[in-house]
């Protein structure tokens, strides 16, 4: 009551002095008369009283400070309406229900969660090819050839295909008909000095007959130019039976806890036998090639021949307040794209020390191999819940239950009758 008061004063003070157009105190305590009221610091202010001097700034400037220091707190008033009761209680067992169902039980959270862990991928591919060449020569293929990089990261590479093309050496030769800019019917299509836009060397000035149909213009570069004739089938099919290794390890630094994707076993050949099944063996971690093709939508066949991309995604969601056994990883295999393919050459030199190289241009399959995961352990709990509760023990079960309803809310009728 004293602060409403107060507050009627000090209105009335504001008033006085916004009426006089002089902000002067001696003006003020001409028309503005103070005097300290009843109550702890309350303060009386009318106009008209010549004796208010400067005491009047000292005892409004107190009154305001006392209304800045004061506390205010809720004070929750009881109305007796059916309609807006049952309307307040649907709602409160909807927000329930969202609290219990989905923000305690699905998405847990009264944890706390390590959603940046610390993760290491090693990969290793095993298997043996072997390829025959169009002069009858056969060559064979392990994993220091068909794999890049060798040191089995989480982005490699297999090789299924591929077009050899031996001996090149620097010099002169005519371009390949396939490149546009490299076509002529005479030699000022062929001005010296110019690139092969899309093509393999640079122009001599010269245009020459590539075979008996077609006429290029003769370039500086590699020669023979690279060949483009692409096998009907996979040079590389026994590839459909090589294996990948994936070693995963995820370590949750926030609650001192690692995982790895591997069997904890002392049989030393489990590794060397196992496959990856999803129903009948998921704690290998060795993937057979041609699995892991299908279950990305995708034939080896079709895929081997021109290459692709595939994404191989490890996820980790662990809930550490049951058995860590149960803290197991889920792959997925999507296919990213249908066509990979790259060039690389190999350097040699003869006798007479002149340079040689030959070009393979590689097609295959390329795994990305990517790791998400996240973990949660019992933590603090939300602190609205703990105030929610609370309340409901001090209201409903506590011994002293009445007083504390009486207390805390203002029962307020409007005029219905009881039935």
């Amino acid at each position: 009551m004293w602060h409403g008061r107060a507050e009627i004063q000090l209105l009335h003070f504001q008033a006085c002095i916004h009426h006089r157009q002089s902000w002067r105190w001696s003006d003020l305590a001409h028309n503005c008369r103070v005097k300290p009221g009843v109550g702890r610091g309350f303060v009386n202010i009318q106009p008209g009283n010549p004796a208010a001097g400067p005491r009047a700034a000292a005892m409004a400037a107190a009154a305001l400070c006392g209304g800045l220091l004061d506390y205010k707190t809720e004070k929750f008033a009881l109305t007796r309406n059916r309609r807006v009761g049952l309307l307040h209680r649907l709602l409160q067992l909807a927000v329930l229900g969202y609290l219990l169902g989905w923000v305690l039980v699905v998405r847990r959270g009264y944890q706390d969660t390590d959603a940046a862990p610390h993760v290491s991928v090693i990969t290793k591919l095993k298997g043996v090819s072997v390829t025959r060449a169009k002069d009858a020569r056969s060559r064979l293929w392990d994993a220091a050839d068909y794999a890049s990089p060798p040191q089995g990261e989480n982005v490699l590479f297999l090789v299924t295909n591929f077009i050899a093309t031996a001996k090149q050496a620097q010099g002169t030769c005519p371009e390949s008909p396939s490149v546009l800019d490299g076509m002529c019917t005479e030699d000022v299509d062929c001005p010296v000095g110019s690139p092969v836009v899309h093509g393999n060397g640079i122009k001599t000035g010269k245009c020459v007959m590539f075979n008996t149909t077609h006429s290029t213009c003769e370039i500086y570069g590699w020669c023979p130019v690279e060949n483009n004739t692409l096998p009907r089938k996979p040079l590389l099919a026994e590839a459909e039976n090589f294996t990948l290794f994936i070693k995963n390890t995820v370590n949750f630094t926030k609650f001192n806890f690692s995982k790895g994707n591997t069997l904890q076993t002392n049989d030393p050949t489990y590794f060397k036998s196992c496959t990856y099944d999803p129903f009948f063996n998921p704690s290998c971690p060795v993937f057979r090639i041609g699995d892991v093709v299908e279950a990305a939508g995708e034939t080896f066949g079709d895929l081997a021949l021109l290459g692709g991309s595939i994404s191989i995604r490890i996820e980790w969601d662990c809930d550490l307040d049951q058995s860590t056994a149960q803290c197991q990883p889920q792959y997925s295999f999507i296919l990213v794209d249908r066509r990979y393919n790259f060039r690389t050459a190999s350097y040699y030199w003869d006798s007479q020390r002149r340079p040689y190289r030959s070009l393979m241009k590689l097609y295959g399959i390329r795994f990305d191999i990517s790791v998400q995961a996240c973990t949660g352990a019992m933590g603090r709990g939300p602190g609205t819940l703990a105030t929610v509760v609370c309340d409901l023990v001090l209201l409903y079960l506590d011994t002293k239950a009445d007083f504390y309803w009486k207390e805390k809310f203002e029962e307020v009728r409007t005029g219905c009758r009881a039935t």
